[in-house]
């Protein structure tokens, strides 16, 4: 890190952070620059930073930010009406829209040659297997990522909902996040119709439970066959951009369903 950039702005770093109980990210906006800058700013000049726990606590604390649970606990009806809103989003969903989204991924798939989509089928099958065991390309590479960021992440984590066998691909605790990094064939018909429908309707009750007790589903949609490095730290980018939002303000239930694409 530049020497410049910390003696000019090193005892207003200091004093937003350890006076002011501002946060990384915000201070990051004040100055214009990233918030993995600002946290190595402080480590150079001794400061020790908060964990992700109390940074949450002091945004509270400060009315920066919302409590993700706190004074909102919800009526049975409306616990009914959120997962029972998503697990039924495709089952309720308009035929005209329905039959848009199927042709959609119907002409991805029929635009592919033969040679195509019989490799995708075979990288799809062995990156189930593989994924199983130790996590795709990508979940690994975003998680290093966001460890290397200052976040706390939990890799294939289990146990959220209780009494359902759910696992998660990547959770960041501190903002209740789960990060899903789903392959083609959760919108692509590689096994066929019935499969990909499937998908869709599993992915959208998984959300709506987890959405049900307070989490933020990030989905980030993989669409390229073949990843490249840049492709991954373009997804990387992207998830960071959306937690930092959540850090700022953790959004309503409404709100709560993000997908971004690779």
């Amino acid at each position: 890190m530049s020497s410049a950039f910390i003696n000019k702005h090193k005892e207003y770093i200091i004093d937003q952070y350890t006076n002011e109980k501002k946060s990384t990210y915000e201070i990051a906006q004040d100055l214009k620059t990233y918030p993995n800058k600002i946290r190595r700013a402080l480590n150079t000049l001794g400061v020790n930073l908060r964990d992700k726990s109390s940074a949450q606590s002091v945004a509270i604390q400060n009315g920066r930010h919302e409590h993700p649970t706190r004074g909102k606990k919800r009526t049975e009806a409306e616990k009914i009406a959120i997962s029972d809103g998503m697990a039924n989003y495709w089952d309720e969903m308009e035929e005209d829209e329905r039959q848009r989204r199927s042709d959609i991924s119907k002409k991805q798939w029929d635009d592919m040659s033969e040679e195509s989509k019989a490799n995708l089928r075979k990288l799809a099958a062995e990156a189930v297997r593989k994924a199983s065991k130790e996590g795709s390309k990508i979940e690994k590479f975003i998680y290093k990522g966001l460890t290397s960021a200052g976040y706390d992440v939990i890799f294939h984590k289990r146990g959220l909902v209780e009494n359902e066998n759910l696992e998660i691909d990547l959770f960041v605790p501190s903002i209740k996040t789960a990060i899903e990094i789903d392959g083609p064939a959760h919108f692509l018909p590689i096994w066929g119709e019935q499969s990909l429908n499937r998908h869709i309707r599993s992915d959208a009750q998984k959300a709506g439970l987890l959405i049900n007790r307070g989490f933020v589903i990030l989905r980030v949609k993989n669409v390229i066959r073949n990843l490249s490095n840049k492709n991954m730290r373009e997804a990387l980018v992207a998830v960071i951009e959306q937690l930092q939002k959540i850090e700022n303000k953790f959004p309503p239930a409404t709100k709560r369903l993000i997908e971004i694409e690779t």
